[in-house]
């Protein structure tokens, strides 16, 4: 019972451990493919506005994944990301949007229209 009051106010005990793991596992990589994932979580964390923590976790798990098999196969940055990283970006947090804090306000804005409408 306290673990879950302690989870309601500091997050899933679950999500912390995989956001560890995940912190190490992207420590594992060759310093260049490290650099580069660093700037996507970076731009990643501030464009996407995540706001589930377990959708956040996959995602940058899905994110290690994809530089780990690149790093093992010596594919190219480039390869990876293309010409535009931006856009690399943008199309990978497209698969993450049911995370997004954004989607919780559409919803809200939606209901209270509706409910709006149905009364006048």
């Amino acid at each position: 019972m306290a673990a879950r009051w302690i989870e309601q106010v500091t997050g899933s005990f679950e999500d912390k451990k995989r956001w560890r793991q995940y912190k190490a596992r992207k420590e594992q990589l060759p310093p260049n493919y490290r650099t580069a994932v660093d700037a996507l979580e970076r731009y990643l964390m501030y464009a996407g506005a995540i706001a589930k923590g377990d959708v956040l976790v996959q995602m940058l798990e899905d994110l290690a994944d994809l530089f780990e098999r690149a790093a093992a196969d010596a594919t190219p940055i480039r390869a990876v990301v293309g010409e535009d990283p931006v856009e690399f970006a943008e199309a990978f947090l497209q698969n993450y949007t049911d995370g997004q804090w954004i989607n919780k306000e559409r919803r809200r804005l939606n209901d209270t229209i509706r409910e709006a409408a149905s009364d006048a």
